[in-house]
C-alpha cells in the first residue's frame, strides 16, 4: 500500500464534514456506501495489483479529471498526493490516455470502440484500458459526491450556479460495431451490451476470483466479467452500488432510480436509462412520466410537466450531472422545502453520483443493442 494513501476519509476531508454535524449522521446511516467509496478509492490507487499503470500517472490523471469537473479543491488533493513521489513518465501514453479521460470527462456519448484502439496502439493492455476508466469515471463520481456533500453541508462550491442541465445527446448509428441493431432512442425496454474489450471468460479467473464474480452476480454478464480485468476495483464499487441503492429508509427507492435515469439522459447512456428508467415506473406505477423524461430531445429541459417534488429533484440530479456541475443553493433549499430530509439529500446526491462512474463504464467501453 502506497503511502500516498490515507486512513481518513478522503471526502470527509474535502467537503469539511465535522464529525458531529447532520451530514455526518447521515453518511453513518449509509455506512456501507461510505466505507465502499473509500474502499474504491484505495483500490485504485494500491500499487502492485499488477497492471501497467504507475501510481504517477494514476495520480495525474485523477488531477486532470477534477480539474475538467470544476473541482479545484478535489485536484488540489490530487496534487499533493503525487508530490512524494517520482513525476508521472510523460509521452505517448499518458498523453493517450489524458486524451481519452478528457474525452469522457466531457463528451461520455462521443467514446467508440476506435478510441480503445487509439489506447491500444499507445501501448495500453485491455487491464490497463479497464482500470483507466474506472478512474476517470471514479473521479467524476467523486467530484459530484463532493459537490453535493459542500451543498448539503452548507459549504461554498465551485462556478456556484442554479442551472438546471438540459437533456445530453446520445448515439444514434443503429448499429454496433459487431453488426447488431442498436437503439436510436430511449427507452424503456430491455437492452443488451456489447463489449468494445473482450471480457474475460470465467475459466480465466482463479477460483476465489469465480467464487466473487458468482457472490456478487457477475459471472454470466460480459460487461462484469470485463470489469473484472480489475477485480479488487470491481468488487468496491459493487459493493458502493448496492449500498447507495439498496439501504432501507431515506428516499424511496422509486426516486434513486429516477435519479439515475435522469444521470443517464444528460450523459446520453441508452443502456443505464433503459434500466433504471423501467426500475423507476415499475415501483412509482408512473411509466408515462418517466417516459415523458425519456422523450426529452437534446438540450431541453429533463422536468417540464412534472409534479413539484420530482420536478425538483430532476432538476437538482440534472445539474448535478453535468459537466462541470451547476448544482446550487437554490435547487438545495427547494428540495429541503418539499421535505427532504439530510439522509433523502444524500441519497439524491449518492444516486446521481454514481452514475456520473456508470454512465462513462457503459459507455467508454461496449455499447447498447437491441433484444
Amino acid at each position: 500500500m502506497t503511502d500516498t494513501l490515507t486512513n481518513e476519509d478522503v471526502l470527509d476531508q474535502l467537503a469539511a464534514i465535522a464529525p458531529d454535524s447532520p451530514l455526518a449522521a447521515a453518511r453513518l446511516t449509509r455506512d456501507a456506501a461510505t466505507r465502499h467509496i473509500q474502499g474504491s478509492y484505495r483500490a485504485l490507487f494500491t500499487v502492485g495489483d499488477g497492471i501497467d499503470f504507475s501510481l504517477p500517472a494514476r495520480l495525474e490523471v485523477a488531477r486532470q479529471v477534477a480539474l475538467w469537473h470544476g473541482d479545484s479543491r478535489l485536484a488540489d488533493f490530487y496534487a499533493r498526493s503525487q508530490a512524494p513521489l517520482a513525476p508521472a513518465t510523460r509521452g505517448a501514453r499518458l498523453e493517450a490516455a489524458l486524451v481519452h479521460a478528457q474525452l469522457l470527462s466531457h463528451r461520455p456519448a462521443a467514446a467508440s470502440a476506435e478510441h480503445l484502439l487509439d489506447l491500444k496502439r499507445a501501448g495500453w493492455s485491455p487491464d490497463a484500458i479497464v482500470t483507466l476508466s474506472q478512474l476517470i469515471a471514479f473521479v467524476s463520481f467523486q467530484s459530484r459526491l463532493l459537490r453535493g456533500y459542500r451543498l448539503i453541508n452548507g459549504q461554498p462550491v465551485d462556478t456556484p450556479s442554479d442551472q438546471a442541465a438540459p437533456a445530453g445527446r446520445w448515439r444514434t448509428v443503429g448499429h454496433t460495431r459487431g453488426g447488431r441493431s442498436a437503439p436510436l432512442a430511449f427507452t424503456q425496454k430491455e437492452l443488451g451490451w456489447e463489449p468494445w474489450l473482450a471480457a474475460k471468460k470465467l475459466t480465466e479467473f482463479t477460483p476465489q476470483q469465480q467464487a466473487t464474480l458468482v457472490n456478487n452476480g457477475h459471472a454470466d454478464s460480459d460487461y462484469f466479467r470485463l470489469l473484472g480485468r480489475n477485480l479488487p476495483v470491481l468488487e468496491q464499487r459493487t459493493l458502493t452500488d448496492k449500498g447507495i441503492f439498496y439501504t432501507s429508509g431515506g428516499l424511496a427507492r422509486k426516486e434513486r432510480e429516477l435519479a439515475a435515469a435522469v444521470a443517464s439522459k444528460v450523459n446520453g447512456c441508452l443502456y443505464c436509462a433503459s434500466v433504471h428508467a423501467r426500475k423507476a415506473a415499475q415501483l412509482s406505477k408512473q411509466p408515462e412520466d418517466v417516459q415523458r423524461l425519456l422523450d426529452t430531445p437534446p438540450g431541453l429541459a429533463l422536468s417540464d410537466g412534472q409534479s413539484p417534488r420530482w420536478r425538483a429533484e430532476i432538476d437538482f440530479a440534472a445539474a448535478l450531472s453535468a459537466t462541470p456541475a451547476t448544482a446550487g443553493v437554490q435547487q438545495l433549499t427547494r428540495l429541503r422545502e418539499l421535505g427532504l430530509s439530510d439522509v433523502e439529500l444524500l441519497d439524491l446526491v449518492q444516486a446521481t453520483a454514481f452514475f456520473a462512474w456508470a454512465n462513462r463504464l457503459m459507455l467508454t467501453l461496449g455499447e447498447p443493442f437491441d433484444e
